[in-house]
């Protein structure tokens, strides 16, 4: 039994590293694109391309019975959850470095321990509330609220997208683990892909002809709102490659969450960051100020002490429940 939940344990961080990994790389070609494409538009071609491969998947996994669910409601909150997570985060790209937008989106552990004492009447003690308290404090250096607006690498209400990003996939992650027990993964990633696409057909029709971008200088607002153009031939590789590239993520994500604890899996997501501070340097040529690397370090620390004591925690529980049998 115990060899079983290690290997469960193994393929599962398997999983989340082959998906951070492809989620490094979809961020990466997303802030390429986004001078020159509205997001909604990224968006459907990358998802209508993974959905088309992921049901795929989903004739393997058992065919197109495993689409059922008793739950529809809380697959599409679910989803649409994603998808404001997905879309506030790469909003940000447009206007902030990789890194920096990458490390404030790594608020999503420390979220989801506080939302863990209401929504499943956790008991979190002193030690992961200090730690909690620890990284916002690194959001909040990252967010240097005694310079000039005038002087920051955007605006603060971007600044805050990619908490709304982290704040939303909390939420989402609080949703996953109960319906994954029900659902597969190719099922899940299913549901997913099919938000987005209708989300963005819905942009498409309100905003796809690009009236509501006139006149703006703001690098986000016009990704989300300027017009849907034909893409030029090098770039219909690219977007070719974001759906392969979404319909890994999509997959990787859900399997390793439904296959193994949260917190077994949940810390190999910061690989995430270096692979950001990368991208940045070797693509952008962008290289973090002091204050992103303290709070790169601050939220890292803080969020990985927080997976390690609940950790420790579930052993401990674990445990106390085989002396009792």
């Amino acid at each position: 039994m115990t060899s079983l939940l290690q290997n469960r344990a193994n393929i599962g961080i398997l999983f989340i590293l082959i998906g951070v990994f492809s989620i490094s790389i979809n961020d990466m070609l997303i802030k390429q694109l986004s001078g020159g494409y509205p997001l909604h538009e990224i968006v459907f071609v990358r998802s209508a391309i993974g959905i088309l491969i992921t049901l795929c998947v989903v004739q393997m996994e058992g065919g197109w019975s495993i689409l059922r669910t008793s739950t529809p409601g809380l697959h599409a909150l679910r989803g649409l959850l994603i998808v404001v997570s997905n879309m506030t985060f790469f909003l940000a790209l447009a206007a902030l470095p990789l890194a920096d937008a990458t490390a404030l989106f790594f608020a999503a552990p420390l979220f989801i321990t506080l939302l863990s004492i209401p929504v499943l009447g956790e008991k979190v003690g002193p030690l992961r509330l200090g730690a909690v308290v620890v990284g916002f404090v690194g959001v909040i250096i990252m967010q240097r609220p005694w310079v000039d607006s005038g002087d920051l690498a955007a605006s603060r209400l971007v600044l805050l997208l990619p908490l709304v990003a982290a704040l939303t996939y909390a939420m989402n992650q609080l949703m996953t683990r109960k319906l994954g027990v029900k659902s597969k993964a190719s099922a899940l990633s299913v549901y997913i892909q099919g938000t987005f696409i209708v989300v963005s057909l819905g942009f498409f029709a309100v905003a796809g002809d690009g009236r509501f971008a006139e006149g703006s200088t703001s690098p986000s607002v016009l990704f989300l709102l300027r017009a849907w153009v034909w893409p030029a031939a090098a770039d219909i590789w690219v977007l070719l490659g974001l759906g392969l590239n979404s319909a890994i993520v999509g997959y990787c994500l859900s399997q390793a969450y439904r296959m193994t604890d949260a917190a077994t899996v949940a810390p190999f997501e910061y690989v995430g960051l270096p692979l950001a501070v990368f991208w940045g340097w070797i693509i952008f040529s962008e290289i973090p100020v002091l204050e992103v690397w303290i709070g790169i370090t601050l939220i890292l620390a803080s969020g990985l002490f927080v997976f390690l004591r609940e950790q420790k925690k579930a052993r401990l529980i674990a445990s106390s429940k085989l002396s009792q049998r």
